[in-house]
């Protein structure tokens, strides 16, 4: 028994966290990385004006944030051609999933996931004591039409799809999605992740439809942006939907500077684009790095590739790790076979050098381990 008679459900739920930030594992090695190359940060960094904007905006961090995020979901509504009342501003997609999932789930309520997907929706889930169902990747992709068909056979409340994948980068059409979208079982709701969605190509997402209230979309200011520090996401919906928000969300979670920095770095289209020019060399970077050792290279459309170390995933751990030795921090995919693969994000050309130089030596220390 507790002693601070927590509830049932927080009393037999683990005291862990999705993922174990670099920062952590420094803390236990006693030295920091080199290299930054697991999380899907954007290296290369935000627009000069968001953190020129954040800079003026911290003078004013004696008062709380504007609670409905009024300018910058203006901004969002011209940027997409979409009404305000259909966006909704968060703490990023991972405090969005939270409010969404409180909204939905109670005891026993089921949801659909891929097995090895981004296990940050599952966390929620479970915090909810909500009833998680799983299918595997097709190849290494996520499957929709297994998605779907789950949904259906378990009555789902939410159906969770990430276009473009993490932990994998691939991606489908937006052919593809329109037809999940349209197959969407009665009484679910498909909630799909757009979090990568800046650096994919131009026909990855089909065109909005708010009026739809089978759907909800998460974009993020995190990973092309360069803001994942900031903490700015935000959902496309239904406007009844994101009405609903209003009745579980944080109102003063949104920080005044990071409100500021998001609304100056949407303005700065070019350092976007100039963004999405740098990921595109890095990943043919990883890709060559891959080649010169005899790896191949997953085709990504997001910010980091994954590297498919030809072996099992207990392989792929005694690189990740010899990775690690050498003062790289990297990830992986959780489970098999995606797991054969190690993670790397795309990074800062120096950074990348790094890579190349320690992949050849961890390579052979997890052949002769």
């Amino acid at each position: 028994m507790d002693k601070w008679n927590l509830t049932d459900l927080a009393a037999a739920l683990p005291a862990s966290v999705p993922f174990v930030g670099p920062e952590t594992q420094e803390r236990a090695r006693g030295r920091a990385f080199d290299a930054r190359l697991g999380a899907n940060e954007n290296g290369f960094g935000p627009s000069p004006r968001a953190t020129a904007a954040m800079a003026e905006a911290a003078t004013g961090a004696w008062m709380y944030g504007d609670p409905e995020s009024y300018d910058l979901r203006q901004a969002l509504s011209a940027h997409h051609g979409i009404p305000p009342e259909n966006i909704m501003v968060g703490e990023g997609i991972d405090g969005l999933l939270g409010y969404l999932v409180r909204l939905f789930i109670a005891p026993g309520d089921r949801v659909v996931t891929s097995d090895g997907g981004y296990p940050t929706f599952n966390y929620h889930v479970a915090g909810f004591g909500g009833e998680i169902h799983k299918v595997p990747y097709k190849g290494d992709e996520e499957d929709p039409v297994a998605l779907l068909q789950k949904g259906s056979d378990v009555g789902a409340k939410l159906i969770y799809l990430a276009n473009p994948d993490n932990p994998m980068g691939s991606w489908h059409d937006a052919a593809t999605i329109q037809a999940a979208i349209d197959a969407v079982p009665a009484g679910s709701l498909l909630v799909l992740d757009e979090a990568y969605m800046e650096f994919a190509p131009e026909d990855t997402a089909p065109p909005f439809n708010v009026s739809d209230p089978k759907l909800i979309r998460f974009r993020t200011f995190s990973k092309a942006y360069g803001l994942a520090g900031a903490r700015v996401g935000y959902a496309i919906a239904h406007a009844d939907l994101i009405t609903a928000f209003n009745k579980v969300r944080n109102h003063f979670g949104m920080a005044r500077p990071s409100q500021a920095a998001a609304l100056a770095a949407l303005v700065d289209q070019p350092h976007l684009q100039q963004t999405r020019d740098r990921v595109s060399r890095a990943r043919a970077h990883i890709t060559q790095i891959a080649a010169d050792n005899g790896l191949t290279a997953l085709p990504s459309a997001t910010n980091f590739v994954a590297v498919d170390c030809g072996e099992d995933g207990d392989f792929a751990r005694r690189v990740l790790t010899e990775l690690t030795a050498l003062n790289l921090f990297v990830r992986m995919p959780f489970v098999a076979p995606q797991d054969r693969c190690i993670r790397i994000s795309a990074a800062p050309e120096a950074e990348l050098d790094l890579f190349a130089a320690a992949l050849p030596k961890a390579l052979q220390a997890a052949r002769q381990a």
